[in-house]
């Protein structure tokens, strides 16, 4: 009878633990609350591109090497600046990874000027070093903390989304990341999110 107990207990543990993670995980902010932070980052995932990493033959400055947005990811892109444009944000500069299928989305999203930043460079197959990716990111994060202007749009990958943020991440999905506070949430970026 003891034992029975403890293994109940034992069981409500983890169910408790994973309710927990799963609140904690599913904190969400709409797309225009997050637009109203100060210092913060909205990092989202490219866009649909089809298939699971990059070809063999990867170079990151010739794009018919790379995975690359398909027409969904495309009108994903724009349905997403759309949102953005009507929200009133426009940006001194959208940073995106050098890789296409970011700079693409980026581009389509059409909120401002793109720039490549290396910090934002995919580590997953290897095609770049995963500390120093991370520390260049982390200086361009801490610059964004210390100006406390509104959100900067980075454009990057799920690798280093999840690195920073410690949440996985969907294409064309958002993250709203404060580098002051270390914390994440969602964005909703409509109400079907």
């Amino acid at each position: 009878m003891i034992q029975r107990r403890w293994q109940l207990f034992l069981v409500f543990l983890l169910f408790s633990h994973s309710n927990l993670t799963a609140a904690a995980e599913t904190s969400h902010i709409s797309l225009s609350e997050a637009l109203k932070t100060q210092g913060t980052v909205i990092m989202f995932r490219h866009a649909l591109a089809p298939g699971f990493g990059d070809p063999s033959n990867f170079r990151v400055d010739d794009c018919s090497t790379q995975r690359n947005l398909d027409s969904r990811g495309q009108d994903q892109s724009r349905a997403i600046g759309s949102q953005l444009r009507a929200l009133g944000y426009a940006a001194d500069a959208v940073f995106s990874s050098p890789w296409c299928r970011c700079l693409e989305t980026a581009q389509l999203m059409d909120v401002g000027p793109v720039r490549k930043s290396e910090g934002l460079g995919s580590f997953f197959e290897g095609h770049v070093d995963r500390n120093q990716t991370l520390k260049q990111l982390s200086h361009q994060l801490d610059a964004i903390a210390n100006a406390k202007q509104q959100p900067v749009i980075m454009v990057t990958h799920q690798v280093v989304i999840s690195a920073v943020t410690g949440l996985g991440t969907s294409s064309g999905e958002a993250i709203l990341y404060d580098p002051q506070t270390d914390q994440s949430r969602r964005v909703r970026l409509n109400n079907n999110d």
